[in-house]
């Protein structure tokens, strides 16, 4: 299996997005604007809120977008059902000269987001618009899914380090490097994963695994050893025998250490009950004159286990998780989409446009749209707002539950907000330097702060409020009713 692309993702597409990008060029409609955005239905993992993340991925996606002579070699061998091929030599010129014009707005990477909020709004061509569906919707599904997972273990630690040990387990080699972006945005200190910590700048980190103590006569000889080769690096995995012993074997080794002007980092457990062996294993450490030894804890944590083990008085200062964050183990996609909401007309005016579904949480919003959020005067988040940009505000602005519309909050000029969809490309080019993943890091972490703890809880947590606009709910409401009235009159025809 070769993973090579020779530099070029621009096939990374669903087929369809090309066959609707060749029905707009045969139809005469290839430059007609569009406004599509990408946003989620429910919040992942059962949870309260979610944390946006790869948006700078997107960015170097988008930047690199070009059909290279390879590509357009392979469309060319793409046939339909009579055999002849699917799109004609025109078209691929066509694509083989394409350059992005598209805008893109977007949420910063890091900001806490919640359902039918639009992380993307792409506005251009209705055909390049199209195109780039698939591939911002893989990688901002992934890398969302996984922020907030980190996120949530990273919550359950509370103030103890998470590192993020997942690679052996991730889904194949670009899932690994993208868990290990996402996990370090949700919070995670480190990564083991060393290619990620080369291309990202994530600290890494690591010791040795059970075949290192396996490989010597006795566990004392392989700890011995290893202080000898890395004196600086000293985390003994202590659970290949007798996990207490090891832990006794690990003193020994770290009494030599510290003889020669060294110092013993830590143990890892890696089996067992770790509640009660961390606490032996404290009190052992801790007689031994080893009160700053760390201790290491790995075994399919999560952040339900990690929960777990704080109240049961376990003794970890550091957690290692990998399996269960880098999969998303019990939830594996985020159910990202990506809709129209306004096409221009032939006189360039705005045309609002809906997806109507019998699942009232599959009707998308209209218009070109924009979330603006409410601080109350001690800083705290208090409702996020969506409504369209292109439409000047009432004010107060009154925001529709869209689960209940005969719930209303009005929202005074006074009231302090962001708007969160900000500038990111214009004409296909980056406007701007975006920040670096360690800021970006830092932005989820502090926006949690901004946030009630009730929102942020595992179990049952409070609904955070956002709905629409009324002018945008009231638009909404007309349009689905236009929609059905015209499927109507449309099937009786």
């Amino acid at each position: 299996m070769k993973f090579s692309t020779n530099g070029s993702l621009t096939l990374l597409t669903d087929l369809y997005q090309l066959t609707m990008a060749y029905g707009y060029w045969s139809q005469g409609k290839a430059e007609q604007q569009a406004v599509f955005h990408l946003f989620f239905r429910k919040n992942p993992f059962h949870g309260g809120y979610a944390i946006a993340a790869g948006l700078g991925p997107v960015v170097e996606f988008i930047e690199s977008f070009r059909f290279s002579g390879e590509d357009i070699a392979y469309l060319k061998t793409i046939t339909g059902n009579d055999d002849r091929p699917l799109f004609s030599s025109d078209f691929l010129e066509y694509l083989g000269q394409l350059q992005l014009s598209v805008d893109i707005d977007a949420i910063a990477e890091g900001t806490v987001v919640f359902p039918h909020e639009p992380l993307l709004r792409v506005r251009g061509p209705i055909l390049q618009c199209q195109l780039l569906e698939t591939a911002l919707l893989n990688i901002v599904n992934f890398q969302s899914l996984i922020a907030t997972k980190a996120s949530r273990i990273v919550r359950a630690a509370a103030g103890d380090a998470v590192l993020e040990f997942g690679l052996r387990r991730a889904q194949g080699i670009d899932g690994a490097l993208a868990a290990s972006r996402a996990a370090y945005i949700g919070g995670c200190s480190a990564t083991s994963n060393v290619l990620a910590g080369k291309q990202f700048g994530i600290p890494v980190k690591g010791t040795h695994a059970h075949s290192w103590v396996m490989s010597f006569d006795s566990e004392p000889e392989s700890f011995a050893a290893y202080a000898d080769a890395m004196p600086n690096n000293c985390v003994f995995l202590v659970d290949t025998y007798d996990t207490l012993q090891g832990v006794r074997h690990a003193i020994e080794v770290g009494n030599r250490l510290r003889d020669s002007g060294h110092r013993m980092v830590g143990i890892r457990l890696d089996s067992g009950d770790l509640a009660w062996l961390s606490i032996e294993a404290r009190k052992l450490l801790d007689a031994a004159g080893f009160q700053d030894a760390t201790i290491v804890a790995s075994n399919d944590l999560d952040e339900r286990l990690i929960q777990s083990l704080k109240l049961q008085g376990a003794q970890i200062s550091v957690w290692g998780v990998g399996t269960k964050l880098v999969t998303a183990y019990d939830q594996p996609a985020l159910g990202g989409v990506y809709k129209l909401g306004a096409i221009q007309d032939a006189d360039q005016q705005w045309q609002p446009k809906i997806k109507v579904s019998e699942q009232l949480i599959k009707t998308s919003n209209p218009g070109i749209q924009q979330v603006r959020r409410y601080h109350g005067e001690d800083g705290q988040t208090i409702a996020d707002m969506i409504f369209d940009e292109s439409k000047p505000l009432q004010t107060p602005c009154v925001i529709v539950d869209p689960d209940d519309s005969t719930h209303h909050r009005t929202m005074s000029a006074a009231v302090a907000y962001d708007d969160l969809l900000t500038p990111v490309l214009r004409d296909g080019k980056p406007i701007s330097q975006l920040p670096t993943l360690e800021q970006i890091r830092d932005r989820s972490l502090q926006q949690l702060q901004q946030f009630h703890k009730s929102i942020l809880r595992f179990d049952h947590p409070h609904k955070y409020p956002v709905g629409l606009e009324k002018q945008l709910h009231q638009l909404k409401s007309r349009l689905v009713v236009q929609a059905r009235e015209f499927g109507k009159n449309d099937s009786g025809s």
